[in-house]
């Protein structure tokens, strides 16, 4: 039998018992996690091993397959309220600034136009954007489908903030960097989204293709903590 994880095309190919009608069909039946593997999954046991507990704890976890909806629209214009209707929040109005839950729905602000719209408390299913584009329909903005482009990574723990502040030049400070802050910045030479979505948890956003890189970079900022702290 065909390895039934391939394409509708490919699938019916190497069974000549399916069509591609009936591959297709077979695929959209299965929940999509199924068929999909997250950036760094390979490096899902390393995390693990990796978490530090006690006074200096400090965990790190890819949250995969997360809601990631790109929006467009003027803070104030049509677009804008079509869209906060539609999503029963606010567009963040300023730098750094988010609304929402950040154990649900919540949006990021990326730039004056431009937000993100992130659900972690569900896998992302094809379509998710639709609504917020059907609510533009003839008016100026965008909503697009952005879940491929990002991986959510999720820093947590005492020692969380140390270990970003390695590499890391923004003001991670708590009287500076504050609960619900949201900035684009860097870890090393890695372009992230960073946000504080708790009192000790931080949720990375790299893209996809500089996750595995990212991911060994804060293991490595970590062990450090897993020895006692010289006095």
């Amino acid at each position: 039998m065909a390895d039934r994880t391939l394409s509708p095309y490919t699938a019916a190919q190497a069974d000549p018992v399916l069509s591609t009608g009936e591959a297709t069909a077979l695929l959209a039946s299965r929940p999509a996690d199924e068929l999909r593997r997250s950036p760094v999954a390979h490096l899902a046991e390393a995390m693990a091993a990796a978490e530090v507990t006690g006074e200096r704890s400090v965990a790190l976890r890819e949250l995969p397959f997360t809601v990631q909806i790109g929006l467009r629209a003027e803070i104030g214009s049509p677009s804008a309220r079509a869209l906060e209707s539609e999503l029963g929040l606010e567009l963040p109005p300023h730098h750094g600034s988010t609304t929402g839950d950040a154990d649900g729905l919540h949006v990021l602000w990326l730039a004056p136009d431009d937000f993100l719209a992130v659900d972690v408390s569900r896998a992302q299913r094809t379509g998710d954007e639709q609504r917020c584009a059907a609510a533009l329909e003839g008016k100026p903005g965008l909503a697009v489908d952005l879940s491929g482009n990002r991986t959510v990574l999720e820093l947590s723990g005492h020692s969380a903030r140390e270990v970003l502040e390695k590499s890391c030049h923004a003001d991670l400070h708590p009287r500076e960097f504050t609960i619900g802050t949201a900035i684009v910045t860097a870890l090393g030479t890695v372009p992230v989204i960073l946000h504080r979505s708790a009192e000790e948890t931080f949720r990375i956003l790299p893209r996809a293709s500089f996750a595995d890189f990212l991911v060994r970079w804060l293991l490595d900022g970590m062990e450090e903590f897993g020895s006692e702290a010289i006095p």
